[in-house]
């Protein structure tokens, strides 16, 4: 479990967290939305520890973080946008990445069969595709076999195929005992993987629970018009 407690974390004057609590269950895949600017963005770099806060603390299974940066190796982090070498193939980056983090990747060539992206491997990343990018950006964070997942807009790019693969590529790791974060605008595909939602307004957690209970609560027929519903 992660538990997050009184978490504050200021830009200068401005208040981006304020002393947020939250849980987040293991086993479950929990979505965290808001508008731009709720903060979504700092509190997943805090968990990261990319950004250090200002007050509270974050504890991860009873490891509690205070700048060491350990317990990294238990994380697979998939950013909206990967940033890698333009000139490396897809092969290479892997064993970059491979070599630079510690553990055992035998994960690789399964997800590299199982994202169908044989034929693109021997390829330079400046020749492949925004959504081929997008699969070489999953395997890395998939590949060391991490207990938790955070991934930032998952299928942006995705073919409806891919999205399909990498969203049940998704659940399969929460039906193994993952846990997994994940960031989307896209709010079917929240209502379609989410077990639990942390819904954030202006540096605050403004409701925590089930997909189904944020729709039951609203009185909407689903999740975008629920969310829409809260924002206004």
């Amino acid at each position: 479990m992660i538990d997050i407690k009184g978490l504050k974390k200021h830009f200068d004057r401005l208040g981006v967290l304020k002393e947020l609590d939250a849980q987040i269950q293991e086993n479950k895949i929990t979505a965290i939305v808001g508008h731009n600017g709720s903060g979504k963005t700092t509190l997943i770099k805090c968990l990261l520890g990319l950004d250090k806060y200002d007050g509270g603390h974050i504890t991860i299974k009873d490891y509690k973080l205070n700048g060491d940066w350990g317990y990294r190796s238990q994380i697979g982090y998939m950013p909206q946008i990967a940033r890698f070498p333009e000139n490396l193939t897809a092969t290479e980056v892997i064993a970059m990445i491979s070599d630079l983090r510690a553990g055992s990747t035998n994960k690789a060539d399964d997800l590299i069969t199982y994202f169908r992206l044989s034929g693109e491997m021997a390829k330079p990343l400046r020749n492949l595709s925004g959504g081929t990018r997008q699969k070489v950006n999953a395997i890395v964070a998939l590949m060391f076999n991490p207990d938790i997942l955070i991934l930032d807009e998952p299928t942006a790019g995705l073919d409806p195929i891919s999205s399909s693969l990498l969203k049940d590529k998704i659940i399969a790791e929460k039906d193994a005992g993952k846990t997994v974060i994940i960031t989307s605008h896209i709010m079917s595909e929240i209502q379609e993987l989410a077990d639990t939602i942390l819904y954030l307004l202006d540096g605050k957690i403004f409701f925590d629970g089930p997909v189904d209970a944020l729709i039951a609560q609203t009185g909407e027929k689903n999740l975008e018009r629920a969310i829409a519903k809260m924002m206004s």
